[in-house]
């Protein structure tokens, strides 16, 4: 049987991208991706905002640290991939992120970068 695991957000990034790269030189790309939700609950407007974690890799990863910056609107799009780690007291911790596949920035320029290969 088949099965997806794919995501798409448009938000505003949170802070600058920032690039390194791992021991085989491979460029990875972190960045953080705020969304909001707007309802009325009891008559009063009510916002709510959801943070999500992105990585790129390979060239993708180098063109968004180059390109992107705090406060840009962006359109990413990946899957979802869980981190779970262990903290020095033994207790477990987990986070989830988007693997970006592609991204948009959003705003003054339309640029689209793909093929985070």
């Amino acid at each position: 049987m088949a099965s997806l695991n794919k995501i798409t957000v448009i938000g505003y990034v949170g802070n600058e991208p920032e690039m390194r790269f791992t021991p085989s030189g491979k460029p990875v790309t972190n960045f953080n991706v705020a969304t909001s939700y707007s309802y009325t609950k009891e008559g009063e407007k009510v916002e709510e905002t959801t943070w999500f974690s992105v990585s790129c890799w390979g060239k993708l990863a180098e063109t968004v640290n180059q390109f992107l910056s705090k406060g840009r609107q962006v359109y990413v799009e990946g899957r979802l991939q869980t981190q779970e780690w262990e903290t020095p007291s033994g207790q477990t911790k987990f986070k989830l992120e988007i693997v970006a596949d592609k991204v948009m920035f959003l705003g003054k320029s339309d640029s689209e970068v793909g093929d985070g290969s």
